[in-house]
């Protein structure tokens, strides 16, 4: 059934112009998403099924992910404020002008935020050899060991490399990076013993910890994740407000009409609400959230503040 808000046409004029009114949205709707495989890419393709099923259009999702989100937030800060090319994509794009010195797009400026929607909490892994089994025995043992441990992470800036140097920073630990090709090539690494810990998403680890293979320190979260609620958070082992999660929204173009970007947030934060959906999410190893375009907006500055500080404490470059 479609739903009572699409009726509201006065605005539906004023969204789309050269669609005088009619209802939105009465063409597909184009969905620019990170690349095939990723969690983050499945979230994007049930959250399209769900808003196909509300709107009545078919939402075309296009996987555009390479080169950390710069094609993808080109495409969309080139698009039409029309409300026919939404993107969904993860913290990567927001942070990617901290990281690079040329962005073809600037997310504060060209997006405009319509709602959060997924966050998946970082766990803090370790190899069963490591003697430390909680977070307190971690930092002592790192702090008797200055520069003798190492922590797997992806590429530079990957959210694997920022989640432990945040940690580094958080406990005056120095714990060395050995960098692989990617958080998957990282997780094996640290499961063969080739390093000692590693931050990384449930999805990431958790197989590896069931198989016995790794062992789980704690979660970066403000409060135990229901992925796996067992974990005790490292922000209450030691190191009061830390976090360090996965998160990704929908954006669309700036100067996008405000009473469109109501409308997407009213239907995506009515997806992000079914229980079927935050089911199958958790079984991804991500939770369903939603924000209103302002929340959304508060969080993606409070991000950018956290990790642009690190980053370029750090020097960190792509």
């Amino acid at each position: 059934m479609k739903r009572v808000c699409r009726l509201i046409l006065c605005w539906c004029a004023m969204a789309a112009g050269h669609v005088s009114a009619q209802v939105y949205p009465v063409k597909p709707i184009r969905m620019v998403a990170p690349e095939p495989g990723g969690g983050n890419e499945v979230a994007g393709r049930m959250i399209a099924r769900g808003l196909s099923e509300q709107l009545g259009q078919t939402f075309v999702v296009e996987n555009r992910g390479s080169a950390s989100g710069a094609i993808a937030g080109e495409i969309l800060a080139k698009a039409p404020p029309d409300g026919y090319t939404v993107l969904y994509y993860g913290s990567t794009i927001w942070l990617l002008p901290f990281l690079r010195e040329k962005v073809p797009f600037d997310p504060m400026k060209d997006f405009a935020p319509i709602s959060l929607a997924t966050t998946a909490p970082f766990f803090l892994f370790a190899h069963p050899s490591l003697p430390a089994k909680t977070v307190k025995e971690l930092i002592a043992l790192a702090k008797a060991r200055p520069g003798e441990l190492n922590y797997a992470s992806a590429g530079s800036g990957a959210a694997t490399h920022l989640s432990a140097e945040l940690f580094n920073r958080a406990a005056g630990l120095n714990i060395v990076r050995v960098a692989y090709k990617g958080s998957g090539a990282a997780a094996n690494g640290l499961a063969a013993g080739e390093v000692q810990i590693m931050f990384g998403s449930a999805t990431l680890g958790l197989a590896f910890t069931k198989a016995g293979k790794l062992r789980i320190l704690g979660v970066a979260s403000s409060k135990p994740s229901p992925l796996a609620p067992e974990v005790p958070t490292i922000a209450s082992s030691g190191l009061p407000g830390f976090e360090a999660a996965s998160m990704s929204g929908m954006f669309a173009p700036a100067k996008t009409p405000p009473k469109l970007i109501q409308l997407l947030n009213h239907e995506i934060v009515h997806v992000l609400e079914r229980q079927d959906i935050k089911e199958r999410f958790l079984a991804a190893g991500i939770e369903a959230v939603g924000s209103t375009p302002e929340e959304f907006t508060a969080i993606l500055k409070a991000d950018q503040a956290k990790w642009g500080k690190l980053i370029r404490e750090l020097g960190i470059r792509e």
